[in-house]
């Protein structure tokens, strides 16, 4: 039997492995969701979940006390997303493949996972035993990508938003007015409307609402 132990705001089941079970880190930050994967993955011979997370923060430091080979993670998370803590693995623990496991398929997500390094990209409704294989595929070094939204990030294309443009487009998500934008990110209100009419354009919008949730919904932010 598995004994729990309190990580600050992680489970960490310690388990007795063989060297044949592939060790896995679950990250995300609803815990009913968490916990059915891990009882799912727990059911393979061959894969133990070895931690669980409900942040991307501390999942590089997990990786290397819990000799993880394969971190599974969400990508909206409090603290850390699981793109940016993927992107700490590449650079800290490279030998350690990532599968992201998440809600919102969103083609720019997808790139963006692929720039981070990531080995896997599937959606949460994956039927357990894909979800399983997807995790052996990416311990073996093989990629397993959901061939839809392969080919949805194609045809979508590159992100077109500057930095600074995604960074007021998503200050601009929930209709804060211009003033109230521009205080919080210390710029002059000319600054964000510039900015706004620039990202306005490029995503072929006729307001910064709308160009922020076109924005979102394609993992441009």
């Amino acid at each position: 039997m598995p004994t729990p132990a309190g990580h600050g705001r992680a489970l960490v089941w310690r388990w007795p492995l063989g060297s044949d079970v592939i060790r896995v880190l679950l990250a995300d930050d609803q815990a009913l969701i968490r916990g059915g994967l891990a009882a799912l993955l727990d059911l393979e011979p061959d894969i133990s979940v070895v931690c669980q997370l409900d942040s991307g923060a501390g999942v590089a430091e997990a990786v290397t006390e819990h000799a993880v080979d394969v971190a599974v993670l969400d990508i909206e998370m409090p603290e850390v997303d699981g793109l940016t803590a993927a992107e700490t693995l590449r650079e800290t623990r490279p030998e350690c493949a990532v599968l992201i496991v998440t809600t919102f398929g969103r083609a720019g997500y997808l790139r963006r996972a692929l720039e981070a390094g990531v080995r896997g990209f599937v959606v949460k409704d994956t039927p357990a035993e894909e979800l399983a294989e997807a995790v052996r595929r990416v311990h073996s070094g093989s990629p397993a990508f959901d061939p839809e939204l392969l080919t949805e990030s194609l045809s979508a294309g590159q992100n077109p938003l500057t930095e600074r443009e995604r960074q007021i487009l998503r200050s601009a998500l929930d209709g804060s007015p211009v003033r109230q934008i521009a205080k919080s990110l210390f710029l002059s209100p000319g600054t964000v409307r510039n900015h706004l009419s620039s990202a306005i354009g490029k995503v072929h919008a006729t307001t910064r609402t709308e160009a922020a949730t076109i924005a979102r919904d394609r993992g441009w932010l």
